[in-house]
C-alpha cells in the first residue's frame, strides 16, 4: 500500500482522487444532484487520460433543500470517507423571516430567547424519523427589519431545521411566520470567503486537461485534509501507518505526538509525518503509553 504524499505536493489526478470542492450551490437542483453532477465530471475527465483511475463517488456535506443556495462541500473520491466529520461541525445560515403581520417591537428579544437547546420535531417530508430532539442555536442575531420581515443569521448545531425554527418564531412573535430565503454561509470548517460554482469547476478541469494548465484547479480544489482542520490530530509514523492501511489500530510504539486538544473518546484524525491523512478514529490510549492501543480505527483513509 503506497502512502499519498503531502497535501501541498499531490498531482491534479491525486487531488481530485482525495479532494474537496467548497460549492457555492446554486438554486433549483438538490443537493444530490449537484454532488452527481461534479462526480460525472470528473469521472468523464479522468477517463480520458491513460493509467488514471476514475472518480466513481462524490458526496456533500449536508443537504440543502433545491431553493437553498450557499455552502456546499463537496467530497471526491476516497474523501467520501470523510462525511461523518461534518456530522461534528456546526452550520450558519442567513434567512428571511417572513412574518404574517407587523413585525413586533420586541423581536429582537423574542429572537435571543431562541439561543441555547431548543426542541424540533423533523417536517413530515423529511428522510429521518420524526421524533422530538434537542438541537442547540449558538447564535441567532436580527441583521435587517421591516414592516413584515426580519434578516437573521443563524449559528446552530448540525441537523437543525431552520424551516421549522422560522415557523416557531413566527408563532412566538404573534405573527406566525415561514420561512422566505434561506443562504448556507458556513458547513464548518468551510465557510462562503472562498466559495466556487460549478462552472468554476468544470472551467479549472479543462483548463487542465485541454490547456495542460492545473494552477485553476489548484485554486478551486482542496486536499480532503482541509475536511480534518478541525479535528485533534494524531501524528503517527509511517510504519504505523502501513499497518493502519491493512486495518490495525494506532499502538503506542507508532505515535509521534497527540495534539494538545485532543481528550480521551474524542474523534481525531491520524497523520503521516508529511501531513497526509491516515484514518479516523477514537483516542482510547494515553498520550504517555508506551504500549497498547491509542487509536482505535473508525475509518482507513489510505
Amino acid at each position: 500500500m503506497t502512502l499519498r504524499g503531502p497535501p501541498d505536493d499531490r498531482s491534479p489526478a491525486e487531488l481530485l482522487a482525495f479532494g474537496v470542492v467548497n460549492l457555492d450551490k446554486p438554486p433549483g437542483p438538490s443537493s444530490h444532484q449537484v454532488s452527481g453532477w461534479i462526480r460525472d465530471a470528473v469521472d468523464e475527465k479522468l477517463s480520458t487520460l491513460e493509467g488514471t483511475e476514475p472518480i466513481d463517488r462524490a458526496a456533500h456535506a449536508g443537504t440543502l433543500d433545491p431553493k437553498v443556495t450557499g455552502c456546499l462541500p463537496v467530497m471526491l473520491g476516497d474523501a467520501t470517507r470523510l462525511a461523518q466529520v461534518f456530522l461534528e461541525g456546526e452550520k450558519e445560515y442567513v434567512a428571511v423571516l417572513e412574518c404574517h403581520g407587523r413585525v413586533p417591537s420586541d423581536a429582537e428579544s423574542i429572537v435571543a430567547e431562541f439561543e441555547g437547546p431548543i426542541y424540533q420535531k423533523p417536517p413530515r417530508k423529511s428522510a429521518v424519523s420524526r421524533r422530538l430532539r434537542v438541537r442547540t442555536i449558538h447564535d441567532l442575531d436580527v441583521l435587517e427589519r421591516d414592516e413584515r420581515r426580519l434578516l437573521l443569521r443563524i449559528r446552530c448545531e448540525s441537523g437543525t431545521y431552520v424551516r421549522k425554527l422560522c415557523h416557531d418564531l413566527g408563532l412566538a412573535m404573534g405573527t406566525g411566520g415561514h420561512m422566505g430565503a434561506l443562504r448556507r454561509t458556513m458547513t464548518e470548517p468551510f465557510d462562503d470567503t472562498d466559495l466556487h460554482t460549478a462552472t468554476e469547476f468544470l472551467d479549472a478541469l479543462a483548463f487542465w486537461l485541454e490547456d495542460d494548465d492545473p494552477e485553476p484547479l489548484y485554486d478551486v480544489v482542496d486536499p480532503a485534509e482541509r475536511i480534518l482542520e478541525n479535528l485533534a490530530r494524531v501524528t503517527i509514523a509511517e510504519s504505523a501507518a502501513h499497518e493502519v492501511a491493512n486495518g490495525a489500530p494506532v499502538y503506542a510504539p507508532g505515535v509521534l505526538d497527540v495534539g494538545s486538544d485532543a481528550s480521551h473518546g474524542d474523534l481525531v484524525a491520524c497523520f503521516t509525518p508529511a501531513g497526509a491523512a491516515v484514518c479516523l478514529g477514537e483516542l482510547v490510549g494515553s498520550r504517555e503509553a508506551d504500549s497498547g492501543v491509542v487509536v482505535d480505527l473508525e475509518r482507513v483513509l489510505v
